[in-house]
């Protein structure tokens, strides 16, 4: 591409790239990834994005141009790669000026130079780093700053490589320019630190920029560049720097206001240096060793004295919270519990973190973590007042929450009180004691507090075991608490509910549960209460008399809250309601199933809610068994609209709605026409092969198993299909799944199940006369085979002569190699049904005069013993043997209170295995009667010398189980 007659053209067609009309748009943009493979296309888009006289959009199109081939075109070995002699001229232009005016597209340049770094620098661009070094050097503000955003992109994605190879060129890189680093941070920090006194705010802006950027380089070399960082003393001096600059830019905050873009930049640089030295720690534990007496003094000070007021701000608590953790917590810092298996770097800071947590100042922690942090404030408690429901749901996971203070100081407070609860243990028993008895109710700050103890004292439940007689606090504290019905008593109330559920699981009483059971009926009425209530609901199992009023409280209140994250919340309540008492909630639930359908079209747009509501649907499928046939006109839509990959919403609710779909037919007493019909959902989702795959074969065993007939005349053709395109790609596993599916439909249908599955059964031969390796394929190959030759001789004798043209042999010589090889590989058979199947299926073959079966005849019996061995047990009472797997109807499995009642599929299997020869032929017997027959057939001298070739030891065994025949 000739770049004197092409930069015309690709300005003309970047311009056009940039409009709004498609008409316009849409050829532009197929014209620019035609020429991404051109010679010379990214030296035109080059000369454009640095030419600040174009438009703005263009140039930054044409950046973002130049950074996609970078992805795609700059390695040697990429399609269409650049040359080497473009690369060299790109390389020279993108470092020739850092003056660009305009802040993204700097950002967007300052990025694409470090892609081209990470693949060529230093090697192929040796040049690149000392560029930067001289350019940030520079009087020109703009050049410098450029040149230092660029420094710290380049920094940031040499820093992140992993090969080994290029760790060691990382760490070469950060030895030769980590002074020049240092200085360069220090003269832009204390330019900085002079200008906040005297500076304009447009000049304190710009040195505060500078320092960030440092910074970032700075905290890139000193966490990456050095694989033993405290045996340098420049990282080192850069580090126990921070405590002093820290201080300086805390300080600094007094004289920015706090509503302007210099206060912000400050908070971010103050963030920075706690960052620095949270990823030193993570990274390098024992050189932070040294630092840890500082950080542990410098945190623990601005954090919890007065140090820090008027200077502090939430994230840098945070930050220091987090810091003071994760010393407190680093598994590098614990001793074993024999200290001589320990490492010196382990005692030393052992040591440190042993002299610095004296006893004063576990204290002092522990009482202002409860009596500052854990208060509510104001701004919280009038969001309660304002809308209890939407506070407590963004309390217990809104992502606001999940990065504030609060979550901060509770997980602090439990590591530290985890690591140190012998100290800890009666200072918080003492202010436990100090709370007895009920609260003033207008004293507000009174009920605050006892909050605050109240949450400490659930946080630390499990320290706390044998310290506190929690069956006697709830009896006489906590559960009067909780019948205050005072306004002002709401947030404790909620608290008090909290509190219980985090003891319950560690230590209540049962006989208490009734108490607690009607306290929660009364709440349950007081919507303010109502998520701290439902919380609770998971850590408590149900009494039969309170489930009526339980229900249906909890239904109005399904019905009444507006949060749909409440409305979820109430549902996976009600589902777990629905699950510990199964089918005891089937007079209950009216009124859910006539609410649901409601909800449902109500949640269009809320698939969050629609997964919760298929969660609910399934519990209460199997709560109600044959009876959920009533629900078919709302269920079978639903399982309609999740399954159907053609429909956006599948995305969300696939998952749920299969598994919806499986206890629908599980529990199904009869299959009806759609039922059936949403079985035309399957196909796209087979072609998927996802992890939901194993769901879709359950489903399809469960179809076979409600209506095999039906079901097979109208799907097996087109599931046929599909099987055959999934054995040639699936795994193993998948292979079984797919046979199984195979086996059970022969299994209930023996008759139209081969016709059917007729062109998988070839493939099924050809697997066992081949040997297949997997031995769990080959069980289940002769599964499948072992029911055709069992249950359809004619079926079997068409597949066999099939499979002779196919392999151009005999047919008996083909027999004979398909019993051999099932001889051969009996081992690989597991289930005592499927050995049992393998014997009755060829003892089938007997009585014979073939030649082929007859010298086969010794493998068969072989075969037959060692599954007499794996099914008959001797009675004891009479010393004779009978089949264990013998069924008859008058078996009826007694089910306990602890198992649930067998579903409509378990009493179809039930009824399958009643029909089964595996279950309904005696073993014993039948071989017994294949031999007699097949001694008639021959004579007795000709039956002899058959039985001459099978070893005599299994002769012997074979007539001891056949005594009395």
């Amino acid at each position: 591409m000739d770049l004197n007659s092409a930069s015309t053209v690709v300005l003309q067609v970047l311009t056009q790239a940039t409009s709004q009309d498609t008409a316009v748009l849409k050829p532009a943009e197929e014209q620019l990834k035609q020429w991404e493979t051109q010679p010379g296309f990214y030296s035109v888009l080059l000369n454009i994005f640095t030419n600040h006289t174009l438009d703005i959009n263009v140039r930054w199109l044409a950046v973002l141009y130049f950074k996609h081939g970078i992805d795609r075109y700059w390695r040697r070995v990429a399609p269409h790669a650049l040359s080497e002699e473009e690369k060299t001229t790109l390389r020279a232009g993108l470092i020739t000026n850092f003056n660009e005016p305009i802040n993204q597209i700097a950002t967007q340049i300052a990025v694409l130079i470090a892609k081209v770094a990470r693949l060529d620098c230093p090697r192929q661009w040796p040049e690149l780093i000392p560029t930067l070094i001289e350019s940030v050097k520079v009087q020109d503000d703009l050049r410098q700053h450029r040149a230092l955003l660029t420094f710290y992109h380049v920094t940031k994605t040499l820093a992140s490589k992993r090969l080994a190879a290029d760790r060691k060129l990382f760490y070469d890189l950060a030895s030769g320019i980590y002074n020049f680093a240092c200085s360069l941070w220090n003269h832009h920090t204390d330019t900085f630190l002079q200008q906040v006194s005297s500076g304009s705010e447009a000049a304190i802006l710009s040195s505060l920029e500078r320092t960030l950027l440092s910074l970032k380089v700075l905290r890139k070399l000193t966490v990456n560049g050095f694989v033993e960082p405290h045996k340098n003393m420049e990282v080192m001096g850069f580090l126990h720097g921070i405590f002093v600059r820290l201080k300086q830019f805390l300080e600094c905050s007094r004289n920015i206001g706090t509503d302007n873009v210099c206060r912000d930049r400050l908070e971010k640089t103050i963030i920075l240096f706690t960052k620095v030295l949270l990823d030193f720690l993570d990274q390098h534990p024992f050189s932070f060793t040294p630092l840890i007496q500082r950080s542990l003094e410098f945190s623990v000070s601005y954090v919890f004295t007065e140090v820090g007021e008027g200077v502090t701000f939430e994230r840098f608590i945070v930050q220091c919270m987090n810091l003071i953790k994760m010393i407190v917590k680093n598994y590098a810092y614990k001793p074993s519990k024999n200290f001589e298996d320990s490492s010196p770097e382990t005692l030393e800071a052992h040591k440190i973190k042993m002299a610095f947590f004296t006893y004063p100042t576990l204290t002092e922690i522990c009482r202002r973590l409860v009596s500052h942090y854990f208060l509510l404030t104001e701004e919280e408690l009038t969001m309660w007042e304002e809308d209890p429901e939407g506070f407590t749901v963004e309390e217990t996971g809104g992502d606001s929450w999940k990065y504030s203070l609060r979550p901060c100081t509770e997980v602090l407070f439990i590591d530290i009180f985890h690591e140190y609860n012998q100290t800890l243990t009666p200072v918080l028993l003492e202010m436990m004691q100090t709370l007895q008895g009920p609260t003033n109710v207008e004293d507000m700050n009174a009920l605050l507090i006892k909050d605050a103890v109240y949450n400490a004292v659930g946080l630390a439940a499990y320290e706390l075991f044998d310290s506190v007689d929690f069956d006697q606090w709830f009896k006489n504290q906590l559960l009067p608490e909780l019948q205050v019905i005072h306004n002002r008593y709401k947030p404790l109330r909620r608290r008090v509910i909290w509190l219980i559920g985090q003891w319950i699981s560690v230590k209540f009483k049962s006989d208490l549960r009734p108490m607690l059971y009607e306290a929660i009926c009364n709440l349950l009425q007081d919507q303010d209460l109502v998520i701290s209530i439902l919380n609770l609901f998971y850590f408590i199992s149900f009494y039969l008399q309170y489930l009526e009023t339980m229900f249906t409280l909890l239904f109005q209140l399904l019905q009444q809250v507006t949060e749909c994250d409440t409305k979820m919340h109430v549902l996976h309540v009600l589902s777990c309601v629905i699950e510990r008492v199964n089918v005891q909630i089937r007079p209950y639930v009216g009124c859910l199933v006539q609410y649901l359908p409601l909800l449902w079209k109500q949640s269009e747009e809320h698939n969050m809610l629609r997964c919760a509501i298929l969660t609910t649907l399934i519990h209460l499928v199997q709560g109600l068994g044959a009876d959920s046939k009533n629900l078919y006109p709302f269920l079978l839509p639903v399982i309609q609209l999740s399954t159907d990959v053609s429909q956006p919403p599948h995305v969300y609710l696939l998952e749920d709605g299969l598994e919806l779909w499986l206890v629908t037919l599980e529990n199904s007493p009869c299959v009806t026409p759609e039922l059936l019909r949403i079985f035309q959902n399957m196909s796209p989702l087979l072609e998927l092969s996802s992890e939901n795959l194993r769901t879709c074969f359950k489903i399809i065993n469960g179809y076979i198993f409600l209506s095999s007939t039906e079901f097979l005349q109208t799907y097996a053709v087109g599931l046929c299909q599909s099987f055959c395109e999934l054995l040639k790609e699936i795994t193993t596993e998948g292979q079984v799944q797919v046979l199984k599916v195979v086996e059970n439909a022969l299994k209930v249908n023996p008759i139209l199940g081969p016709q059917m599955f007729q062109p998988i059964l070839p493939y099924v031969f050809k697997g066992i006369i081949e040997g297949e390796r997997y031995p769990v394929v080959m069980s289940t190959y002769l599964g499948v085979m072992g029911r055709v030759l069992l249950q359809n001789t004619s079926f079997f004798s068409s597949l066999l002569n099939e499979m002779a043209h196919k392999f151009n042999q005999e047919m008996d010589q083909l027999l004979g190699n398909m019993i051999e090889m099932w001889v051969d590989r009996m081992d690989n058979i597991t289930q005592p049904e499927r050995r049992k199947l393998s014997a009755l299926a060829l003892l089938s073959l007997l009585p014979s005069d073939n030649s082929v079966i007859q010298d086969k005849f010794c493998g068969i019996i072989n075969i037959s013993v060692e599954g007499l061995h794996d099914v008959m047990t001797e009675d004891p009472e009479t010393g004779t043997y009978k089949d264990c797997m013998l069924m008859s109807h008058l078996e009826e499995p007694k089910v306990t209170e602890d198992e649930e009642p067998p579903t409509e599929q378990d009493k179809r299997k039930k009824m399958l295995a009643l029909k089964d020869p595996v279950h309904t032929v005696s073993l014993q017997q039948f071989i017994y009667e294949k031999l007699k027959a097949q001694q008639e057939l021959l004579g007795e001298q000709g039956f002899q010398s058959l039985m001459e070739t099978v070893d005599t030891e299994i002769v012997t065994q074979l007539q001891e189980f056949l005594q009395g025949f």
